[in-house]
């Protein structure tokens, strides 16, 4: 199993969340492996961009998968922005919504976080409490074995496209979305400031200081051919 990134212990948004039309917003993936870390970083920018009505949570969901049940039971409409192989190009996005999100997510799994979380799903319905409005953002990723590494230049730029229909999305659902004159302190941050992309891409070392392909304490190392049949 991948290790993976401890998350925030999902702080909510500004101000007293309404019980009764909440709006959850939820970045899932490992920040630890490139492009799988894409959901968190969008839930990250959001943040430090925008602000939003009180009943609206942005969540760092992280790999935490049957944990994040409470957050998906009380959400009225719940957005989910993720890493998701689609079999198109690198940073190609697509919306999958409603009924079609947990089938979907069960149809091609990615990681196991994704496994998790089509169990959430299912969970969800059947305790009879669940959204009545379900958005998946989705982004093809470019690359995913690579340890420690950040997000790719494609999967970067559609970031951006990604907060875009988010934001006009949340804008229809009533969460009130306003541009931040500025990003909300450390302990307002619904990522680690540890964690945070500035601080993650700062502190990575070289490729020549760290493996990319996991903990080089643990990779196996075949024997050579010749040396076997030696």
């Amino acid at each position: 199993m991948r290790p993976t990134a401890p998350s925030s212990d999902c702080h909510p948004a500004r101000g007293t969340l309404d019980p009764d039309d909440r709006i959850v917003v939820l970045g899932i993936g490992n920040v630890l492996w490139a492009d799988e870390g894409f959901g968190v970083r969008c839930v990250e920018a959001l943040q430090q961009r925008w602000s939003f009505a009180p009943q609206v949570q942005l969540i760092d969901g992280g790999t935490q998968g049957l944990y994040l049940i409470q957050h998906v039971q009380a959400a009225r409409r719940l957005l989910i922005l993720d890493a998701v192989d689609y079999g198109l190009a690198p940073g190609t996005l697509k919306l999958v919504e409603n009924d079609e999100v947990p089938r979907f997510l069960g149809a091609k799994k990615m990681s196991l976080h994704q496994t998790g979380f089509q169990e959430v799903l299912m969970l969800s319905q059947l305790t009879g409490h669940y959204p009545e409005e379900l958005l998946l953002i989705g982004c093809q990723p470019e690359e995913l074995e690579d340890y420690g590494g950040s997000l790719r230049p494609s999967v970067r730029l559609a970031l951006e496209d990604a907060l875009a229909l988010a934001v006009d999305r949340l804008r229809a659902w009533g969460a009130a979305p306003q541009p931040r004159p500025a990003p909300p302190d450390a302990l307002e941050a619904v990522t680690l400031p540890t964690l945070s992309l500035a601080a993650y891409e700062a502190g990575r070392p070289s490729a020549e200081a760290a493996c990319r392909v996991g903990d080089e304490r643990f990779l196996v190392t075949l024997p050579r051919a010749d040396a076997a049949g030696a």
